[in-house]
């Protein structure tokens, strides 16, 4: 099997520099990935190869993440409502009118909000610990958030902002992961992901995507309706080792959609980094059976 290579490119949407990550044939059926915090198209780099002979992969940075633009908070609207509508037409700057999701952590609620606007694109969602449901999040992980959610202040916000430091970052990847698998770890994912965390404005940026977490938490009733009554074919491959997004939160996708397929790998929350070709090969027999063209 050759590998195809991953190209690094950059498209201007609402006039800012969104760049991603593309590899595969033009003519494939697209999957799209999104990614979470406090990472960015990085967090793809093993999954991208082993998909790209029979699938074109697009992985955008989310605006203020990775190498895309980072405009202050004070210049544009941080929200997950804005994210959304910018990788929506992140899509149609594209060409792309069909695609699959492949939604982890922020991803996840960014992805779903586009396809509740258009259901008609989606062809499948592949969750990779990017919930949608109560019972996903993980009480002591989720404790310090919920508190900034139903009150900013500067006694909610500095636990918070402890998450995106280098050691707070690094537990992300760390926590959950076996023994047996933690020398698989890179490092140099969480030092890349702490590097860009300390640019300037992100202190701004990721506080106020945060504190707007809470306006997902209102949509999950709509994003459960939108798994009833699409039936959109689902495949949740999910560390559960996760202590942020808890395996409840993937065992709940069957409650919506009978016919979801989950796994649970022995993980944790960036399951990618330990478990990349065992992903890529599930992904690309569910797709092969579930979804046609």
């Amino acid at each position: 099997m050759s590998v195809l290579p991953t190209r690094h490119r950059t498209t201007v949407v609402r006039g800012h520099e969104i760049a991603y990550r593309e590899a595969g044939p033009a003519d494939a059926p697209v999957l799209l990935l999104l990614h979470g915090f406090p990472t960015s198209s990085h967090m793809f780099r093993d999954l991208i190869p082993p998909l790209a002979e029979n699938h074109r992969l697009i992985a955008p940075d989310h605006l203020g993440f990775g190498r895309s633009a980072a405009p202050s908070a004070t210049a544009t609207d941080y929200t997950f409502a804005e994210l959304a509508a910018l990788t929506s037409e992140f899509t149609e700057t594209l060409g792309l009118d069909r695609f699959a999701l492949y939604l982890q952590d922020y991803g996840s609620p960014i992805g779903l909000r586009l396809a509740l606007a258009h259901p008609e694109r989606i062809t499948a969602i592949i969750s990779q610990n990017g919930n949608a449901y109560e019972e996903g999040l993980g009480a002591e992980a989720w404790a310090p958030v919920l508190a900034l959610i139903g009150n900013r202040t500067p006694e909610t916000e500095a636990p918070v902002r402890a998450i995106r430091s280098l050691d707070g970052i690094r537990w992300q990847y760390e926590t959950g992961v076996p023994a047996e698998y933690r020398d698989l770890l890179s490092p140099d994912a969480w030092h890349h992901d702490a590097t860009l965390m300390a640019r300037a404005g992100q202190d701004e940026i990721q506080l106020g995507l945060i504190a707007d977490y809470g306006s997902n938490f209102a949509l999950y009733p709509a994003f459960q309706e939108y798994f009833r009554t699409s039936r959109v074919p689902l495949l949740a491959v999910w560390g559960e080792g996760d202590e942020i997004f808890v395996p409840a939160g993937a065992e709940a996708f069957r409650r919506d959609l009978p016919d979801a397929e989950v796994h649970l790998l022995p993980t944790g929350h960036f399951a990618l980094e330990t478990h990349a070709p065992a992903i890529a090969s599930l992904i690309d027999d569910f797709l092969r059976r579930r979804v046609r063209g």
